[in-house]
């Protein structure tokens, strides 16, 4: 198989994992299985009565929850193909002459990290700080990888559409922007602060004089048993909610305006990519509202994760097109 063909299977591979890993902590199952890398001590979720057994000796706190712990478990499963899929490209990479060499490395790098990521929010009980930089790490490892399929793979650009290359420091402030809301993002699903507001257009009640931004933006939450389903107060993760809900307005707006701005570009490529960045600004904006009135439905909320990783190749792709070299 050619190096950029395996690079576009492992990007679907990631983004499966991303959404993944959304369905399962989204569905409460990120401590199905209390230890790493098995589940309760197997390699799968055990089933059969000596297994139990074994289980209420050695996890006499735990009781085992099949439908969680293989959500869990098929999640490892999966990230741990996906290792296996990085471990084949910096082989690939480093034998082929005119192939990148540090660009692997460092993903290499970023999925043992990612692999140690994953351990600590279990071994951690889901400390929110773990949680969000192990689904940061993710989305970095997808834009990572998409860089690299992009260097395998020339781009038609032409050199001479000065007017897109000028738009070149507005593009990186609007992914540096949206690198901030998908942060936000994080911080939001882990400390369970997607439903502290429930209404539009902001939150409901006196909200403005209950924002705790110290608090909600602290990343030490003291010592606790567990992390699961929160330990912040309700106007601490209100403080939050709204923080994402604001600086996702803000995304949105400055994200259409460099669409907009792309839309006059020579290169067909630039004008097809700002057609794509409005198109997924509106999915996400119009998934973000119906997580609202519709409490967040597991569905519609793991989309909102995949679209977020989509937003932010399209941005990596419009920065990537507009800042190399002629």
């Amino acid at each position: 198989m050619r190096i950029p063909h395996l690079i576009k299977f492992t990007l679907v591979f990631t983004l499966m994992v991303i959404l993944m890993g959304a369905y399962t902590r989204l569905s409460d199952a990120g401590l199905g299985c209390p230890d790493w890398p098995g589940c309760y001590g197997h390699l799968t979720v055990p089933n059969e009565s000596h297994e139990l057994a074994k289980v209420e000796a050695h996890f006499p706190e735990h009781t085992v929850e099949p439908e969680k712990a293989w959500l869990e478990m098929i999640h490892r499963y999966i990230a741990g193909t996906l290792g296996l899929l990085v471990l084949v490209i910096l082989i690939l990479c480093l034998k082929q002459p005119s192939a990148p060499k540090k660009l692997p490395i460092l993903i290499s790098a970023l999925i043992i990290f990612q692999a140690a990521l994953g351990m600590w929010t279990v071994t951690m009980k889901l400390m929110p700080i773990v949680v969000m930089s192990h689904l940061i790490g993710g989305f970095s490892l997808f834009s990572l990888l998409f860089i690299l399929y992009l260097r395998t793979k020339p781009l038609r650009i032409p050199g001479g559409d000065l007017y897109a290359r000028k738009l070149a420091p507005i593009a990186a402030f609007g992914l540096a922007v949206l690198v901030i809301q998908i942060i936000l993002g994080g911080w939001t699903s882990s400390n369970y602060a997607a439903l502290a507001c429930t209404t539009l257009p902001i939150c409901e009640g006196n909200w403005v004089d209950n924002l705790r931004f110290a608090d909600a933006f602290s990343p030490f939450q003291g010592n606790h048993p567990s992390f699961e389903f929160g330990v912040l107060d309700y106007a601490t993760r209100m403080t939050i909610h709204i923080s994402h809900r604001i600086w996702g307005v803000l995304t949105a707006i400055i994200l259409v305006w460099i669409a907009i701005k792309l839309l006059k570009a020579q290169s067909s490529t630039m004008r097809k990519s700002a057609f794509l960045l409005i198109l997924l600004v509106i999915a996400q904006v119009a998934l973000g509202i119906s997580n609202v009135v519709m409490h967040l439905p597991l569905g519609i909320a793991v989309s909102h994760n995949g679209g977020a990783a989509l937003l932010l190749l399209t941005m990596v792709f419009i920065n990537y097109a507009l800042w190399r070299k002629a």
